[in-house]
């Protein structure tokens, strides 16, 4: 077994890599033929998810594999291999093995604990089938790794430890109201009809919104969705719309879950702002909502408009301060040639400016000089979010967005449009670093180390099948010849003599190769057993031939068997 996994996911990348390094459908499926296309792979398959980009691959050569699997990542990605390469985690052989077990038991997903990741390892399992990618190896690694993590889930109570991503998101809408509670008589827009969209839309259903307003860019589908939801049995209206009806849906609308496919944004900035224009009362400090509150920048300092002092600022000043005078939210998102605009205009600050600042404007310089320095590296800066927006204090909004699409559907920026509140798959990476582990963990990372154990073992002992099988082929051979020859030479031989005679001669074969071949496939399922396959080609001279031979013929065999097999 040569296993080998390269990928990146939110626990090695910034979401704005894996929003840019998303892959589609066809990037998928071109991915995994260029893949065995390569010189090093005999197999593979995709694993890719919101958060995850994983590449996996029978391998005949490590080095060359980690190699060749970056460039494919890279070029598939349209991330360039130099700004990829410290991002990718590479796990090989049983690693590659714990690795892929503890994605399905949840332990590696942004909510510990999670479900649907299993959904997602199942349609891998099914696209690499479908492609002829998966060969034995993947076969056997990904169907293992279902059923760990269905065991993880019915022997365990990690499903404590973690929701889905929905749930966890629309929990952190809710803020500190029960979801059913905070759910109740609103209305919904669900933008995508596919299983996360359908899975946000059945989650409302059960939580008691009045309303569900499916848009698809298939209207079919979302008419298949909204007919589901409208027989549930939750008493919740539902109906299809088209895409080009969203803007005028979310005007009435109190939360919209969006989880495309799609390219490119779904909701702009400008759409969002026009969908709550005149649904938010004036902020004069007694109703409604205030732009920003005291303590929600970095610098503990409230929001300010621009004034004539600020004029020739290159960004917008009406964000809270904390970079100068216009603040993280103002420079986050920002390029690096952008930030170093920004950073001289501040280093330049005449006096009247600088005594208005709390803060020493060339050390706040500097530090926009290192914001620079980062973005060079990663693109752009990622969007600042207080931490108060996702727990605690959270402004009031009139309408509520989760966006669980990778690469983002919504625009980032409307986390700051007064009555909005966003959240994404990056401020759900922030909630859930903070999030409890419960004590199943512990139990599940037990199961994972044994069922990983007991792959090995399985996967060596396989290993060393052919070459125990060719051995007895052998034997039988020398046995059919002995008694040919025995013939020859006794040709008035009676039949039941012969036949009394060639059973003997059987059963002293199979007694002489009983303990061998037994205890050689014992010590072959140990860790550093793989040598006694070569060992007991050289002690009988087996052919090499022979016992490819039987290798292949075990391959076949085992795709008959089951049509849901792949082949190599």
């Amino acid at each position: 077994m040569s296993l080998l996994v390269v990928g990146l996911s939110h626990r090695s990348a910034p979401v704005s890599v894996l929003e840019r390094a998303a892959l589609s459908a066809d990037a998928q499926a071109k991915l995994l033929q260029d893949t065995l296309a390569a010189e090093p792979a005999a197999e593979a398959a995709v694993l890719a998810t919101c958060n995850r980009i994983e590449l996996y691959a029978d391998v005949d050569k490590f080095h060359a594999g980690v190699a060749e699997l970056s460039t494919l990542l890279a070029q598939h990605s349209g991330v360039g291999l130099e700004e990829l390469t410290p991002y990718l985690y590479v796990h090989y052989e049983d690693r590659a093995v714990h690795h892929l077990f503890s994605v399905a038991c949840g332990l590696d997903s942004m909510v510990v604990g999670e479900g649907q990741i299993l959904g997602q390892i199942k349609d891998a399992l099914a696209r690499s089938q479908e492609l002829h990618t998966a060969g034995k190896l993947l076969n056997d690694l990904f169907q293992q790794a279902l059923r760990v993590g269905k065991r993880a889930h019915s022997e365990t109570g990690i499903d404590r430890a973690g929701q889905s991503l929905v749930t966890f998101g629309l929990e952190q809408l809710a803020v500190r109201e029960p979801v059913d509670a905070w759910a109740a008589g609103k209305r919904a827009v669900i933008i995508g009809a596919g299983s996360m969209s359908s899975l946000a839309a059945a989650t409302l259903a059960r939580a008691g919104v009045a309303e569900i307003v499916v848009a698809n860019r298939t209207l079919e589908r979302a008419e298949r969705l909204a007919e589901i939801l409208g027989d549930s049995g939750h008493g919740v209206r539902a109906r299809a719309v088209p895409m080009d009806a969203v803007a005028d849906e979310l005007t009435r609308a109190d939360v919209a879950v969006s989880c495309t496919g799609a390219t490119g944004l779904v909701l702009t900035a400008e759409s969002v702002t026009a969908a709550v224009e005149g649904r938010v009362p004036p902020a004069d400090g007694t109703t409604g909502e205030a732009p920003a509150q005291a303590g929600n920048g970095p610098a503990g300092q409230g929001a300010r408009t621009a004034t004539v002092a600020d004029e020739g600022c290159p960004v917008d000043l009406s964000a809270p301060r904390g970079f100068s005078v216009a603040g993280e939210e103002a420079v986050a998102g920002m390029d690096a040639a952008a930030l170093e605009q920004h950073a001289a205009w501040v280093d330049n600050a005449p006096a009247e400016r600088r005594e208005d600042q709390a803060a020493d404007p060339r050390a706040e310089a500097e530090a926009i000089a290192a914001l620079a320095a980062a973005a060079r590296v990663t693109g752009r800066l990622p969007e600042w979010r207080p931490r108060a927006s996702s727990a605690g204090a959270a402004r009031p909004a009139v309408l509520a967005l989760l966006d669980l699409a990778m690469p983002r559907d919504i625009d980032a920026a409307a986390h700051r449009i007064p009555g909005v509140r966003l959240v994404d798959i990056e401020s759900l990476a922030e909630a859930s670093a903070d999030a409890p582990m419960a004590n199943d963990v512990e139990q599940v990372r037990g199961i994972v180390s044994d069922e990983v154990a007991a792959f090995g073992a399985a996967q060596r002992a396989a290993h060393i099948t052919p070459t125990v099988v060719a051995l007895r082929t052998m034997a039988a051979d020398v046995v059919a010849g002995e008694m040919a020859r025995l013939e020859g030479r006794l040709p008035d031989l009676a039949d039941k003599q012969r036949a009394e005679i060639t059973q003997t001669v059987r059963r002293v074969v199979d007694k002489l190769l009983h303990a061998p071949t037994v205890r050689v496939k014992q010590l072959a399922s140990e860790p550093g057993g793989a040598g006694y396959a070569d060992a007991l080609r050289t002690l009988f001279d087996l052919d090499p031939q022979t016992v490819a031979a039987v290798s292949r013929a075990d391959h076949m065999n085992n795709e008959n068997d089951d049509p849901n097999r792949g082949r190599a």
